[in-house]
């Protein structure tokens, strides 16, 4: 879902005019990853909902239903969604940035 040419009340910063403006959900405050609701651009507006309110600027297209790093995630950390380790980071990941195969090592099957 987007809003376009609108402000937001009683939302994180105000918003620019003219801006597309998205949503992603946050699952758990454990999460340092939310899943975008549609296609994203570099340079989007995404608002959070869910467990983590808040706002970021993506800096990668992201593709519907893909991750976005909600913080800087270093290489070598894990990579939280649902309030579980999904992965790790395999290279710096940066907020705003899509998360996925390219940047995060998978751990599904895999042991701890």
């Amino acid at each position: 879902m987007f809003f376009e040419d609108i402000k937001l009340k009683n939302c994180c910063n105000q918003i620019k005019l003219g801006v597309k403006i998205f949503i992603a959900i946050v699952t758990d405050v454990s999460d340092n990853v939310a899943t975008v609701l549609d296609n994203i651009k570099n340079g989007d507006i995404i608002i959070l909902h869910g467990a983590i309110k808040g706002e970021l600027k993506a800096i990668d297209d992201i593709p519907k239903g893909h991750k976005v790093a909600l913080f800087d995630i270093p290489k070598g950390e894990h990579v939280i969604k649902y309030g579980e380790i999904i992965g790790i980071a395999i290279k710096e990941i940066k907020k705003g940035q899509h998360v996925h195969i390219h940047n995060l090592d998978s751990l599904r099957g895999k042991p701890l």
